[in-house]
């Protein structure tokens, strides 16, 4: 079997606040192979982001710090290398998608001008030959008539031509990892749908391995090998997407399946959404951090900290109650299909 391309090893990240210390990301674990798809799922500031940020250490700080854990890509210790080490594998072998295009370009440089700035820094590349990996890049991403839009500046493109563009630009020094945050956030659904089908069918084609971080269960359910469910800085659910879909063993992951409309489910199914809110990260309590909104939660989930247990093929849960988790979701797959 291959080596992971991506390890992370119990990564802690925090930021230190007047109010105290955030635990954004909270001794997280987990492999990418390569060429693999991975769908980090979960909700707003449970810690996604935050996640991927580490990975490239560029976590602001103050006042954020990575304060221990392993990030191993292709056998180096990220969290160990010097700043001009790290600056050559970001954008170069790790690329990364930003949620909103029109915050992360420049808008007072042409788009020509920032991409051939990232081949001219990392493939050395003279002007005349980035420029016309420029125009490749764009017509590569579904942009017509690049040859004069590479003039253009990023206020003249519509939401969805600057997402080609940065997909273009995360693309464009052939990176053996790329990082897509919320990918598709600020698109209408048709335009979601053009940009997922071409960055998965670019990836595939260039073997990228890729980090899809996302709320949209639909989108996850669709191009991902592979998904980890994050809440409150921790990964409490990992299988494959064929797995998890049908089988969820956590009740948060269970939450999160009932309370958004699917298609194979029958017209009069209710959805079911979770109550309460998500947790105080600089509030922790001693035990699950589900458990005040969990339906399943017993003494001990209020005391201890569930580890990952095996609850099926590939497929781990940091829950207490996995096992009555299953059987509800089982009873509820039969009542829907009847």
């Amino acid at each position: 079997m291959a080596d992971p391309l991506l390890k992370i090893e119990d990564l802690h990240t925090q930021f230190f606040t007047e109010e105290g210390v955030v635990n954004a990301v909270n001794g997280v674990s987990y492999d990418v192979m390569p060429g693999e798809i991975l769908g980090l799922v979960g909700e707003s500031g449970c810690g996604k982001t935050v996640s991927a940020l580490s990975i490239l250490r560029l976590i602001p700080n103050p006042p954020g710090k990575i304060t221990s854990g392993k990030i191993i890509f292709e056998g180096q210790d990220i969290l160990k290398m010097s700043e001009s080490e790290i600056r050559h594998i970001r954008g170069n072998k790790i690329g990364m998608i930003f949620q909103e295009p029109m915050t992360s370009l420049n808008p007072v440089l042409t788009i020509g001008r920032q991409l051939t700035e990232t081949l001219e820094l990392h493939l050395k590349m003279d002007g005349q030959a980035a420029t016309q990996r420029a125009i490749e890049l764009l017509e590569m991403v579904g942009i017509p008539d690049a040859k004069s839009r590479i003039k253009d500046y990023p206020h003249q493109f519509s939401g969805g031509m600057r997402q080609r563009v940065m997909i273009a630009m995360a693309l464009s020094c052939n990176p053996k990892l790329l990082l897509a945050d919320e990918p598709t956030t600020a698109l209408d659904v048709t335009i979601q749908a053009q940009i997922l089908e071409l960055l998965t069918r670019l990836t595939r084609e260039l073997g990228t391995s890729v980090i899809i971080i996302t709320h949209n269960l639909g989108v996850v359910a669709r191009y991902a090998d592979r998904v980890n469910v994050m809440y409150a800085g921790r990964i409490i659910e990992s299988a494959s997407a064929m797995e998890l879909y049908p089988n969820p063993r956590h009740p948060y992951t269970l939450g999160l399946l009932r309370s958004v409309p699917r298609l194979d489910q029958a017209q009069k199914s209710r959805l079911d959404p979770i109550e309460g809110m998500p947790p105080d990260l600089i509030r922790l309590g001693p035990g699950c951090s589900f458990q005040p909104r969990c339906r399943f939660a017993v003494d001990r989930c209020k005391e201890e900290v569930p580890p990952l247990f095996d609850v099926g093929p590939e497929h781990v849960a940091a829950c207490w109650e996995w096992e009555n988790v299953s059987k509800a979701a089982s009873a509820k797959a039969d009542v829907d299909a009847a």
